[in-house]
């Protein structure tokens, strides 16, 4: 069997609604068996995240976050995808590592906001200027058609290269800013919370994708205590990630009030129950989602 090598050209054959129902049908099979090692020095990281899916296969994730590299002129993130036969074990692809990560982390957001955000017309504001948020601005545009951005980062000239990539408006204050939104995405490397959850306004949905070790946080506990608080997967994020552990070990929220996960989508617990209610949705990327990821983007390139 020929191994696939497929790289950033495959992008053209991408679609972000298509992925997101990918990754709810995904769900449906038997629950993922996944296994994350975290190693660090200092503030740079080695994290290797593996998933099998019965019926689906096998995935392996490498990615080095070193937070200092673009200082240097270099990609913050690096890394390599494997994607590995259900059958037999054998190597099927060896997928474009960017292009594989991009696509599966604005397609997670993408999934809950399609099932948490209210109804139109759509105020969205992201946090953040970098590479996550400008492929949050993609898979939003896809699904939210007319939907008016506003972003917001430390940088101000960050925050203007985002707005002339883009069309959106910047925000000179992140407390107004989040107070008009009724869509917010962060995608920072904070490790101090940046949204207040007396700034939530009734209806918000609140996507919080950067934060990914213990002592990384975006929202503050206020926010959980405010929230109907929804997880991609509770195995990956309630016990791994500082922005539950936190809010978790403060009482703010205790796991019982994790109201669902991707898992639950089948079921019809995954969703708002009314047009007031705040949603949180904690996007913590699990290696499962990597491996429906790859094999959404291997049949899109041999379908080409």
């Amino acid at each position: 069997m020929s191994i696939e090598i497929i790289g950033p050209e495959a992008e053209a054959h991408l679609d972000w609604i298509a992925l997101s129902d990918t990754l709810a049908e995904g769900h449906l099979l038997p629950r993922a068996e996944v296994g994350d090692t975290l190693l660090g020095r200092g503030r740079d990281t080695l994290l290797t995240r593996s998933a099998w899916i019965d019926g689906m296969g096998l995935a392996v994730k490498a990615a080095t976050i070193y937070p200092d590299n673009h200082k240097r002129g270099a990609p913050n993130v690096n890394g390599v995808v494997a994607l590995f036969s259900d059958q037999d074990g054998m190597p099927e692809a060896y997928i474009d590592f960017a292009l594989l990560t991009k696509w599966k982390t604005a397609a997670d957001s993408l999934l809950a906001a399609r099932r948490l955000a209210r109804p139109g017309p759509h105020e969205i504001l992201i946090v953040g200027a970098g590479t996550v948020a400008l492929s949050m601005f993609e898979a939003y545009s896809a699904a939210f058609t007319g939907a008016h951005f506003t972003v917001w980062t430390r940088n101000p000239q960050s925050a203007r290269r985002f707005a002339d990539k883009t069309g959106a408006t910047v925000a000179g204050d992140l407390e107004s800013a989040v107070r008009n939104a009724k869509i917010i995405a962060t995608a920072t490397m904070a490790h101090e919370p940046l949204i207040k959850g007396a700034w939530l306004q009734p209806g918000t949905h609140l996507d919080l994708i950067g934060a990914f070790t213990p002592d990384m946080r975006e929202a503050d506990s206020d926010c959980f205590a405010r929230a109907r608080v929804f997880v991609d997967a509770r195995a990956t994020t309630m016990n791994h990630i500082g922005e539950l552990m936190v809010p978790l070990a403060e009482g703010a929220i205790t796991k019982t009030d994790i109201v669902a996960d991707f898992y639950d989508i089948a079921a019809g617990d995954f969703t708002r129950r009314s047009d007031d209610e705040i949603t949180i949705s904690k996007n913590g990327g699990g290696a499962h989602l990597d491996l429906m990821t790859a094999r959404y983007i291997l049949g899109a390139w041999r379908s080409r």
